[in-house]
């Protein structure tokens, strides 16, 4: 092989390694401001306050359903994060799934369950502290 083809594939590798690097490295410990636009409508725009301990996440959801615990995992450049309760009777389920775009931006899909109404909807995050 000659020496400038072996540059090329040195210099190739090189900035593939740091690209799977910066896009596993992400860290989303941190308060992230969600806006969420439900396919009925409906508009939300909670608060996750994430701690991320390898690639589980573990934190506090306040929005419209309260003050609420928060899990979720990262795996590649995906991230879910679930929440649920239990008030007055009625069961609530929170689900959302993403992309990382980025080490302060996160969007994807979620669905609300609410005692076995289930609403589809789209999220956005930015991390704001």
């Amino acid at each position: 092989m000659k020496p400038s083809c072996i540059r090329v594939f040195a210099w190739l590798a090189a900035l593939l390694s740091v690209m799977c690097a910066s896009a596993g490295s992400t860290v989303l410990t941190g308060t992230w401001k969600v806006s969420v636009d439900l396919d009925n409508g409906e508009h939300g725009e909670p608060v996750f306050v994430l701690k991320q301990v390898a690639g589980n996440l573990t934190g506090v959801y306040q929005g419209p359903f309260g003050k609420q615990k928060v899990t979720g995992n990262i795996k590649g450049d995906t991230a879910t994060l679930e929440v649920t309760a239990a008030r007055l009777g009625r069961t609530l389920k929170l689900s959302y799934a993403g992309k990382i775009q980025g080490p302060d931006k996160m969007s994807g899909t979620m669905t609300r369950d609410v005692s076995g109404e289930s609403t589809p909807g789209r999220w956005t995050a930015a991390r704001s502290r």
